[in-house]
């Protein structure tokens, strides 16, 4: 299998490291150029890319012909080179689920998708009951509420530094009360998970969102109910948080490995 990858920062570096427990032939990895000689020697020392190349242009990525490219990047990088790499057919996995709130761009990368008849493939990321979600989906009538907890440090660089004092936190604070489209556009790095339900369910505006910092919390929390005429369910899932960056749950790396085994594997789950 050729692996392209998008980015290759905190969540791209522990992909590439699970991967070496069943390697893939051949990865390129697309970066910044100032980015260009540290992902060199991060895969220097992977055993996962003993074949390897780094490049700094997207037509060079594409020209190499992945067979998959996962995208490890941020939303920036969902709306600038996404639509490109599915027109020329390539499928991809989009860390970035939150970019999918902006409707125009929705619109641009399912236009993008038929053109070039490939697929944009959504992970569960950091939840899990999202194959019952999407199956009670069309039988309307949907109700998803949502909750985020993190500790304070994973709030950092945000906007609920201009509600709360982070540092001084000293009990579970809700600073954020919305729909999914609203957390999804204030919080691009924390509130993946509250579009990946919407995408699923209900949809952005119908899906309620409360968002929390918590200083007794040991990781990521995510806890959400459904509720529909032929089904309901509550879950609440404890993640730890990615070594390096808070905002991130380790489980969304494990969901991006999945999907790259869901392609190369003949049995799939």
């Amino acid at each position: 299998m050729h692996l392209g990858i998008i980015g290759y920062g905190n969540i791209s570096t522990a992909l590439t490291e699970l991967l070496q427990a069943d390697p893939v032939i051949q990865i390129t990895v697309l970066v910044r150029q100032s980015s260009l000689q540290r992902t060199k020697e991060a895969l220097r020392s992977c055993s996962a890319a003993k074949i390897f190349e780094v490049v700094t242009a997207l037509g060079d990525l594409i020209s190499a012909k992945p067979d998959l490219v996962v995208e490890c990047a941020d939303q920036e990088a969902v709306a600038k080179l996404v639509p490109q790499v599915l027109d020329a057919g390539i499928k991809t996995v989009l860390a970035s689920i939150g970019a999918l709130a902006d409707n125009d761009l929705e619109r641009k990368l399912v236009l993008s998708a038929n053109a070039g008849r490939a697929k944009l493939i959504l992970p569960a990321g950091a939840i899990g009951g999202i194959d019952l979600l999407a199956a009670l989906a069309p039988a309307g009538d949907l109700s998803v509420s949502y909750c985020g907890t993190k500790p304070p440090g994973a709030w950092k660089g945000t906007p609920a530094e201009a509600i709360l004092d982070l540092d001084a936190l000293d009990e579970r604070t809700v600073f954020f009360i919305g729909n999914a489209r609203e957390a999804a556009r204030a919080y691009p790095k924390n509130a993946n998970v509250a579009s990946t339900l919407a995408l699923a369910g209900a949809g952005f505006e119908a899906t309620k969102v409360q968002l929390v910092a918590d200083p007794g919390a040991e990781g990521n929390l995510h806890a959400y109910e459904v509720h529909s005429q032929i089904c309901q369910y509550s879950m609440e899932i404890r993640n730890m948080s990615s070594h390096g960056n808070m905002k991130t749950s380790v489980a969304t790396v494990y969901s991006l490995l999945r999907e790259i085994n869901r392609i190369r594997h003949p049995i799939v789950l």
